[in-house]
């Protein structure tokens, strides 16, 4: 049984993983504060959830989705993380995580500096431009109709290609933006951040982005 390791239990994560063991994956799931706080969600999720530090939910997974704040990523363990896949679901909000001048003057991205900063791993946007409880309301089977989708990017194939699987089982289409130094086109403030859209809608509004806000 694939095993996900959740950096993060907040909105994104703890719905990731209600998804995740609804669809038969085991989760170990691990937030900042500690695994004592996550006595009720893991509860909630049953046995196939346990609670964790987020080094052991690293070291845990086949692969790893990472949902923190922005300002945090640096605290994001590498060593459990190398060789792994890990979706990123961070977006930057300079309110909450202070300026960031290479994200303000377009020269670098949310998912790409959590890469430099997880050189062994294959990190991949997924997550991001989707509200937190319409991961588990949003879903339909494959074929359906005017199926929403969601966007990733990544430097590697084979973490796109995880990305895209999970989202089919999750129950929506991919529109691949390419490597992560596209990835700004799925984050805040721009036409495709949280709006309903399927895949043909995603592409056009992913190609009009602008480069900075």
């Amino acid at each position: 049984m694939t095993r996900i390791g959740i950096i993060g239990a907040g909105h994104i994560g703890s719905q990731v993983a209600r998804k995740a063991v609804q669809l038969g994956y085991d989760v170990v799931i691990s937030n900042s504060r500690g695994p004592e706080t996550l006595a009720e969600l893991v509860a909630e999720l049953g046995p196939q959830a346990r609670a964790a530090t987020p080094a052991e939910a690293a070291a845990a997974g086949d692969f790893a989705v990472v949902t923190v704040p922005f300002r945090n990523y640096l605290d994001i363990p590498v060593g459990p993380l190398a060789g792994k896949v890990v979706i990123d679901t961070n977006n930057y909000y300079w309110e909450r995580d202070g300026r960031f001048p290479a994200l303000d003057n377009g020269e670098a991205t949310t998912s790409g500096l959590p890469q430099e900063h997880l050189p062994a791993s294959k990190v991949a946007k997924g997550f991001n431009h989707i509200m937190a409880k319409q991961i588990t309301a949003d879903g339909t089977p494959a074929g359906t109709a005017n199926r929403r989708a969601l966007a990733t990017a990544s430097d590697y194939a084979e973490a796109s290609a995880l990305v895209t699987r999970l989202y089919d089982e999750f129950g929506f289409d991919t529109v691949n933006i390419g490597p992560l130094s596209e990835s700004w086109r799925a984050e805040r403030d721009r036409p495709a951040y949280v709006v309903w859209q399927n895949a043909p809608e995603l592409a056009e509004n992913l190609a009009k982005a602008p480069r900075t806000i």
